[in-house]
């Protein structure tokens, strides 16, 4: 398999088509241009590989994810090409399941068909399909799915870092707030309140006192009469 300098690699892209002949086709386009491809046959397997829960198709129950080397389920998908005409569930429902989800309507979809049908090709495209193929996919149809990876990628690695800068400074906070916790403040002492009895005796008191003992108070007083007795 031919690499290219910015290997495409490290996209991941899920096919989805009820046709095994249009699923090996663009199984191996896929492959061709370094993708990783996990391939299925219903719109039920794709949501089950995606995580989301919805009943198997029992069209053909011994049917299984075909999954490139070096891929395994928990690995991120990318991008999903879906065929329009499947049978139970269409191109056209899960493009609606996918961007219904909170954790899978940031992946890109791009709708294959057969029949170019102008409205369907609309109505697709309205519920949030990139792009829509005419089949017989081809390479040069493939180039223009890079550009949607790439926006799609970059935008959840903003996310992840805002995600990671946001809990960094969480925790930050919380192993300062013990410290910004006010220190219990010492119960003051009640002052001793001193007794009456240990005041000073008031000054003006004390002279009116001894002003009212003095002999000279209690002495009437005649300047020049000498009383005889």
């Amino acid at each position: 398999m031919a690499i290219t300098g910015d290997s495409h690699s490290q996209y991941h892209v899920l096919a989805v088509d009820d046709s095994m002949i249009d699923r090996k086709l663009i199984e191996r386009l896929l492959k061709t241009s370094s993708y990783q491809v996990t391939a299925v046959d219903s719109g039920s397997k794709a949501l089950k590989f995606l995580g989301l829960h919805e009943e198997d198709d029992q069209s053909n129950p011994d049917t299984v994810p075909s999954v490139s080397p070096n891929d395994h389920r928990e690995v991120e998908v990318n991008l999903i090409i879906t065929d329009y005409c499947m049978p139970g569930m269409t191109g056209y429902d899960l493009l609606k399941k996918v961007k219904e989800s909170s954790s899978l309507r940031d992946i890109p979809v791009v709708i294959m068909s057969s029949e170019n049908v102008p409205s369907r090709i609309t109505r697709c495209l309205e519920e949030g399909a990139e792009e829509f193929f005419l089949k017989p996919v081809r390479l040069a149809d493939l180039n223009r799915l890079k550009p949607h990876m790439m926006k799609t990628k970059i935008k959840n690695e903003k996310q992840e870092d805002e995600e990671k800068l946001e809990k960094s400074e969480t925790q930050s906070e919380q192993q300062q707030q013990p410290l910004q916790q006010p220190q219990p403040q010492p119960e003051s002492q009640p002052q001793p309140q001193s007794s009456p009895l240990l005041q000073p005796p008031n000054s003006n008191k004390r002279k009116a006192m001894e002003e009212g003992l003095s002999p000279d108070r209690t002495r009437p007083r005649y300047n020049g009469i000498i009383t005889m007795v």
